[in-house]
């Protein structure tokens, strides 16, 4: 006896799928976006529709909602979630520009990246950490600046390129992650409700594009977590649909016809969603080539040129994050050159660089605000530093600062249990780089640190 296989169509109006995909799976997928694209185009009634096909899918004529987006690709999953769009999309212009901050986990050695020149204190304490006479850059406040960021020194010289020295808080510990958690949320998990302190800041800019706060990684950062909704972009061009190109607008037209028009929690975040989708296709569509002369290298370098895709292409970025690892330096830290922590300042200068060249005019509107958890102790351990308190905020901002040291500085007569001790808060520095970006009033800025008795510092011209 004889046995044939019978091919059923998945749907009446539904065309052959053998003919749509080699891969059975790939080629169900499609038809049954095409057969939902009809349906939703012949009923009037969208609950009915779901309704329909829901009821279909059980003698196998049609597919249910949750089956379409199992068998979808993990980005049009992430269509359906909440963080993945902002609550307004609004390509028009808004005032402000962007804030980007980078993060450097692990805490940073400042000493080691600026220091006061022909210090007595640190030949002693440090004698083999201690920036050499020659080589370094020098700044303002008798200070010097490692030759590592050489790659910025034209930022120097321009008055776009500026630190702040001794910035801590008393609420960081020298854990890494209660330091970590609190900085990105701008105070204790008590005081903030676990909000980051850069979605509270989307709070004060108003609406704005999908892409409005953006994190580079495959993450949301804490800083970015609360009520407003990000995205997490390992790169702009991962925003995509997966398979053949000429089946990802009408696989796009049936995920939008399902979703939309049935007063459901998920319509909006699908609709935003799938319109960051056309855009971040639109920007992609063609290779990105970076202004003349600029190269991007490695990951952080792959960050920033992912940004400056972003706000060239006119995708209105407000806020953006980017987190490098890699700075917890116990033993054999080398910040001279040849170095461990050289070459990772290197790599930070350089990707900095690229970017702000890159942006050209549009630089003018952006500022890099680069912090970390904690800084090192002032003597070294060995070959390297354990865990201390003051640390450095470094800023890059298209809008001009005053001087290239800002802040307080009181030397190391009255260390912090050996360590170099709070000079200026880490908040109220953040609080003036959101002031000097946006605009803000005192009470806005309040609202993002709810704890902390704000006091705005003299940071830009």
């Amino acid at each position: 006896m004889s046995m044939h296989r019978r091919v059923s169509s998945l749907h009446p109006n539904c065309p052959d799928v053998r003919r749509l995909a080699a891969n059975p799976g790939e080629a169900l997928l499609r038809a049954e976006a095409e057969a939902v694209e009809r349906e939703n185009a012949e009923l009037r009634d969208r609950y009915a529709t779901l309704n329909t096909i829901e009821e279909a899918q059980q003698d196998r004529r049609g597919v249910s909602r949750r089956t379409f987006l199992a068998g979808t690709a993990a980005t049009v999953t992430a269509l359906a979630t909440a963080e993945f769009v902002s609550s307004q999309v609004s390509f028009a212009a808004t005032p402000g520009g962007t804030l980007i901050h980078v993060f450097l986990y692990g805490g940073v050695d400042g000493l080691a990246l600026i220091s006061p020149n022909d210090d007595t204190y640190l030949k002693t304490n440090r004698p083999d950490l201690v920036l050499p006479a020659s080589g370094p850059i020098p700044i303002g406040g008798n200070f010097r600046l490692t030759d590592a960021f050489a790659p910025l020194r034209r930022f120097l010289d321009s008055s776009q390129l500026a630190f702040i020295p001794g910035v801590s808080d008393p609420r960081l510990s020298r854990s890494h992650f209660q330091a970590q958690d609190a900085c990105n949320l701008g105070g204790l998990p008590a005081e903030t409700g676990g909000r980051g302190f850069l979605d509270s800041l989307v709070d004060a800019l108003g609406p704005g594009t999908a892409f409005r706060s953006v994190g580079e990684g495959t993450t949301l950062p804490r800083s970015l977590v609360g009520t407003n909704a990000a995205l997490a972009l390992s790169s702009v061009a991962a925003l995509n649909l997966n398979g053949d190109t000429k089946f990802k607008e009408p696989t796009a037209k049936a995920i939008r016809g399902l979703f939309t028009g049935i007063n459901h929690p998920l319509e909006q975040a699908v609709t935003e969603g799938l319109n960051a989708l056309a855009t971040a296709q639109q920007l992609t569509a063609k290779p990105y080539v970076p202004a003349a002369g600029v190269t991007y290298t490695g990951q952080l370098g792959n960050s920033f040129k992912d940004l400056a895709l972003l706000i060239k292409g006119g995708a209105n970025v407000r806020v953006a994050t980017i987190g490098v690892g890699g700075w917890d330096t116990h033993e054999d830290e080398g910040p001279r050159p040849g170095g461990y922590l050289y070459g990772k300042f290197r790599d930070l200068a350089t990707a900095m660089a690229a970017f702000f060249t890159d942006l050209g005019d549009a630089a003018a509107d952006v500022t890099i605000m680069v912090s970390t958890e904690f800084g090192r102790r002032v003597a070294q351990n060995g070959s390297g530093t354990d865990h201390g308190h003051g640390s450095v905020v470094i800023l890059l901002s298209g809008k001009k600062l005053k001087a290239s040291l800002l802040g307080k500085w009181g030397g190391f007569e009255d260390l912090d249990n050996g360590d170099v001790p709070e000079y200026n808060n880490l908040f109220d520095v953040m609080g003036t780089v959101m002031q000097g970006r946006f605009g803000l009033t005192n009470a806005e800025v309040g609202k993002v640190f709810p704890r902390l008795a704000y006091t705005p510092m003299e940071l830009f011209q």
